[in-house]
């Protein structure tokens, strides 16, 4: 077998958060990214800055701010462990949630550079011609910039693949809980000979990442060329 069963629990634990990040987030994604490509309003600059905070913030600064905000004692976290008794710190919600963090930029830039190459001429016709704005939106802004939008998606997909310090901090490192590649491997460095009997996760990360690198760069220049 090429992966023993910790390291096929660790991928698969992965592939949970990183699918459940991209599809929680891809909505949130094309609306914020859409309004910032579109819209003209008042503290435009702070949502810009509150979006992309955490792309230059340590992500184990990030993973302290949840925890401050949503562990046990937290702020809202003791208000939902005491009103309804949900625990979201050190779950595999709290790996997503950390995933989704971090690669939120990175999705809504994508999002948006898409929504910017696509020309406003057209939705100018469509609503000349009694669309409503949000039919617009459906049948002529969201399809022509499809492919940015897939290319984000791949990009936080693999973002939240090989998230690490918000996550350790904010959901821990729980084997078969919330251990994935990039803990597992650290889980490995930790361990007499573990660097050399980590090198198939790492192998691993390198390739997935990569494959989505060269696919997202593939589609945002096949949506800049149309």
């Amino acid at each position: 077998m090429f992966l023993s069963l910790e390291e096929w629990q660790a991928l698969k634990l992965s592939l949970i958060v990183a699918t459940s990040t991209t599809v929680v987030s891809l909505p949130f994604g094309i609306f914020l990214g859409y309004i910032l490509a579109r819209k003209e309003f008042a503290g435009k600059f702070i949502v810009e800055i509150l979006i992309n905070l955490s792309l230059v913030l340590p992500p184990v600064v990030v993973g302290y701010m949840l925890l401050l905000l949503l562990g046990t004692k937290g702020y809202l976290g003791s208000f939902f462990n005491e009103q309804f008794g949900i625990s979201i710190a050190f779950t595999i919600w709290a790996a997503i949630l950390a995933a989704a963090v971090i690669s939120f930029p990175l999705l809504v830039r994508s999002v948006r550079l898409a929504f910017q190459s696509v020309d406003e001429r057209y939705e100018l016709a469509a609503r000349t011609l009694g669309a409503s704005k949000l039919n617009t939106f459906f049948t002529i802004s969201l399809p022509l910039a499809k492919n940015g939008i897939i290319a984000g998606a791949i990009i936080t997909f693999a973002r939240s693949l090989g998230e690490f310090g918000a996550t350790v901090v904010f959901a821990g490192n729980i084997a078969n809980q919330t251990q994935t590649l990039a803990l597992a491997i650290f889980s490995f460095a930790e361990r007499p000979g573990g660097i050399e009997a980590a090198w198939k996760l790492v192998l691993l990360s390198v390739m997935v990442s990569a494959i989505a690198l060269i696919w997202s760069q593939s589609l945002e220049r096949k949506n800049s060329y149309e």
